[in-house]
């Protein structure tokens, strides 16, 4: 049976979204930072001069700021692209889907 989407709820998909964004930024988050951390230990032992103290502070402070960060921009593109989805479904008719 074929099914028809014709209408996304923006607020609904905006929650979805920013839950799903910020979910993801708890999982890439660290693996960035102890790349720059590898980063700065190499830079260090290279002689120039990379302040460890000041990127384990500034770590920390992305680690809790991140996942705020990235589910504001997932709300955000959520209510964007299911504003922008209804507008070309009413041109196209929207995503056919196959059920059972």
């Amino acid at each position: 049976m074929t099914k028809r989407l014709k209408r996304i709820n923006p607020l609904q998909l905006g929650k979805i979204l920013a839950a799903f964004y910020a979910l993801a930024s708890l999982i890439f988050v660290p693996f960035m930072l102890l790349f720059s951390l590898l980063a700065s230990v190499v830079q260090q032992s290279e002689g120039t001069a990379a302040q460890m103290p000041i990127l384990l502070g500034m770590g920390a402070g992305f680690l809790i700021i991140a996942p705020i960060m990235y589910g504001v921009m997932g709300f955000v593109a959520g209510i964007i692209g299911a504003f922008l989805y209804n507008l070309i479904a009413k041109w196209l008719g929207g995503i056919e889907v196959e059920v059972e």
